[in-house]
């Protein structure tokens, strides 16, 4: 599919713009499966890490088989978790295979891994073993408890971990039981928090020489968004319930219905911002009401608010709407699917989908790369590899293996 948005990736060989990547010096090896590891790996990848996913040999991260979609049968979440890696097999249950990705571990940064606690531990790959040989090495493990505490050892998906962490019971409407986003919410905060404290370890490897653990749980990268809510129940006995479209005690912050049938949100909760609002309504009188004059009155008085709002933004169409809400100074939009994305001039402008080059797809569009970094942004270099497409390239490459002892490991079902 083709759209303004999406921008044309500079193809593989091509001279690069844009300076060194920011963390071109840094080799990282992924050892995780699914979507909380890797999505670690793909941030840092995305600033030009060199990242080796290492998979088994059998049948490689799940991932390639999540996320298809009719009629290619292929994962279309693949390529974008995996882009920027390099794949290599290695079986970790057997001694060979550990030995080999052992000698990988001993040349490189970063450890990513999101196995159950004690997993590392088994295949002979403890923290302080890995460390003997290699004390600069930064090891991320990412689960879903953490690793110390009563529930260290349980199996903790991110739907898990978004439970408990607090976000799911405050999701969706207060009729029905708790909702959930529709994305794998609490796996990518977990990873970005992961990422976070790679870099913040690598920071103080550089004063230091030495490496450290990041431990970064599912439950706890979750809790870490869940604003005053501990405060609020600790002082306050106030508990947060699920509100739908709105949060408790801020309006106006809701979607407006309008003309012709579309859905606008609004934003206009600061009381500077109510005001332009209000002037956009024609009604001034509103900033001066007392039952609206205030953010906490206004926030008693969100029902009656919402529906005056309401019956101003039904009278308008939507293109209107927006063009009155945006010469006022209001945060306005509409509510984007894929589809709005792929036409908008906003994401063209700033180039905020790419198209990348692929072997099955010949390009394939997907997000670039954020934050935006000034001096040295980020690229998507590749899409998602082959199960160990980059074998050769690494064992023999890196680890000065011959043709004669790859053949060998693959006959006896090592990688």
């Amino acid at each position: 599919m083709t759209g303004q948005a999406a921008t044309t990736l500079q193809l593989p060989g091509e001279a690069e713009s844009g300076g060194e990547l920011p963390l071109g010096d840094l080799r990282v090896v992924e050892l995780g499966q699914l979507l909380a590891g890797p999505f670690c790996g793909q941030l840092l990848g995305d600033f030009g890490a060199d990242i080796i996913k290492v998979e088994d040999p059998g049948r490689g991260d799940p991932m390639r088989q999540w996320g298809r979609e009719k009629p290619y049968g292929k994962s279309l979440w693949w390529p974008v978790v995996a882009r920027n890696k390099r794949s290599v097999t290695a079986n970790l249950r057997e001694p060979e295979g550990q030995r080999l990705v052992r000698r990988i571990i001993d040349q490189s940064d970063v450890l990513v891994e999101n196995f159950r606690p004690g997993t590392l531990e088994r295949w002979g790959m403890a923290p302080e073993e890995l460390w003997r040989t290699n004390p600069r090495l930064v090891i991320t493990r990412v689960t879903g408890y953490g690793q110390t505490g009563p529930y260290a050892g349980r199996a903790g998906y991110g739907s898990i971990g978004e439970a408990m962490g607090g976000i799911r019971y405050v999701t969706g409407d207060p009729e029905r039981p708790p909702s959930r986003a529709g994305i794998s919410l609490g796996d990518a905060l977990a990873a970005t928090f992961a990422c976070l404290g790679t870099l913040v370890a690598l920071h103080h490897r550089e004063r230091t020489g030495r490496g450290q653990v990041v431990d970064s749980a599912i439950y706890e990268a979750v809790l870490a968004m869940m604003e005053s809510l501990l405060p609020e129940w600790d002082v306050a006995g106030y508990q947060r319930e699920r509100t739908g479209a709105t949060l408790p005690n801020v309006a106006p912050s809701n979607v407006y219905p309008t003309a012709d049938g579309q859905l606008i949100l609004i934003a206009a909760n600061q009381d500077t911002v109510f005001a332009r609002l209000a002037q956009s309504m024609g009604r001034p009188d509103l900033v001066t009401d007392e039952r609206y004059a205030t953010h906490s009155a206004r926030g008693a008085s969100m029902q009656q608010l919402d529906g005056l709002i309401a019956e101003w933004t039904a009278t308008m169409d939507a293109d209107d709407l927006l063009e009155a809400l945006h010469a006022g100074g209001v945060p306005a939009g509409r509510i984007f699917r894929a589809k709005e994305m792929f036409s908008d001039p906003h994401f063209a402008a700033r180039e905020a989908i790419v198209r990348v080059a692929h072997p099955e797809f010949g390009s394939l569009a997907m997000h670039n790369v954020f934050p935006r970094l000034g001096s040295t942004p980020g690229r998507v270099r590749h899409a998602g590899p082959e199960l160990g497409e980059h074998n050769t390239d690494v064992y023999t490459g890196l680890l000065g293996l011959s043709d004669a002892d790859l053949a060998d490991l693959r006959e006896r079902r090592v990688i």
